[in-house]
């Protein structure tokens, strides 16, 4: 990845966007934002476009870089689309965000029609995935997934942390082909730079090793993932965590080989609707390659619209937050010994 210019100030995210950090977490301000103001330097082809989301998207970073280059569309997410689709079929790669139930269920045709089938280079890089807003289901786009899932040729990425959203703005960019990318925003949490990892498009990759459980996860599912192996730790329980940002193409030869293991219970935890989604896709890889693990079971979303509220409050509702994913796998996992 390349490294920052010192030289220009490095611009913050509206204050009116919640985090979803700890207090006291790492964090660092718009990934997203940054890492394609970096790319873009080498990439004169990249543009930002965006349907009156830019500063809650973090594109406004970019916008703020290379205003030649951002396009604000107003609210018209379909036209949004087509406009993308007709710059790419010119040679140009666009950036274009807006909120993800917006482009899942607004924008689904023309996302099919004009961009997937022609097989066209737009990135689609959207905020508030799954649980990360408390405005209800107007805003919570619990099935993006399953939605984008079933779509031909249409790369899906769902990275953890800051350091994953940014390795992964850069590696999209080279990409030939179209993909859509979930994205957190704001204040996003530091986490994965502690472990060594590189993002790469199709790969997922071992966290951290453990005999009693392999949690296979994606986006800020895997932070939950190794808060909760830290704490299942202290109580003498050793838990795996596999990390799969690339939901499309799933890196099933990884998730089998570590799902065989011997003995091993396999937990998946995404944010995201139980219908339709990672847990459906891992279950499915395991099924077609004749791996049936001791306990199988998927910490995710219920098939439900969901409350309002505080995130943290729905967090734990819901299943989501690292306390309620420890409550759960005690249960299991106590639940299956003898």
């Amino acid at each position: 990845m390349a490294a920052a210019d010192p030289s220009r100030p490095r611009l913050t995210t509206s204050a009116m966007i919640a985090s979803i950090a700890a207090e006291g977490q790492r964090t660092e301000a718009a990934p997203f934002g940054h890492a394609l103001v970096e790319a873009a330097r080498e990439r004169p082809e990249i543009l930002g476009m965006t349907a009156d989301l830019g500063k809650y998207t973090d594109l406004h970073v970019f916008g703020a870089a290379y205003p030649d280059r951002y396009y604000q569309m107003g609210m018209a997410e379909q036209n949004l689309m087509l406009a993308a689709a007709g710059l790419a079929h010119e040679g140009f790669v666009p950036f274009v965000t807006t909120y993800a139930v917006f482009a899942s269920r607004r924008t689904y045709d023309f996302i099919s029609q004009a961009i997937a089938e022609e097989g066209l280079n737009v990135k689609i890089c959207c905020a508030l995935p799954g649980l990360t807003t408390g405005y209800g289901p107007s805003h919570q786009a619990t099935e993006d997934v399953a939605i984008f899932r079933g779509m031909p040729d249409l790369t899906i990425v769902d990275p953890c942390d800051a350091l994953d959203i940014a390795q992964a703005t850069h590696a999209i960019a080279t990409h030939d082909g179209p993909v859509y990318m979930r994205l957190l925003r704001g204040k996003v949490p530091m986490v994965l730079d502690e472990y060594d990892y590189r993002f790469e498009l199709g790969r997922a990759k071992l966290l951290r090793d453990g005999a009693d459980v392999l949690v296979v996860s994606s986006g800020l599912m895997t932070i939950r993932a190794l808060e909760v192996a830290k704490l299942l730790e202290a109580e003498g329980v050793a838990v795996a965590v596999l990390h799969s940002p690339t939901i499309k193409p799933l890196d099933e030869a990884t998730i089998v080989r570590e799902a065989a293991r011997a003995g091993r219970a396999v937990v998946v935890a995404e944010n995201h609707s139980v219908i339709g989604g990672l847990g459906e896709a891992v279950a499915g890889a395991l099924l077609r390659n004749g791996v049936a693990p001791p306990l199988f079971r998927q910490v995710a979303l219920p098939d439900a619209f969901l409350d309002a509220g505080a995130l943290p409050t729905l967090h734990d509702r819901y299943g989501i937050s690292a306390e309620a994913m420890a409550r759960s796998l005690r249960g299991w996992l106590q639940h299956r010994r003898p």
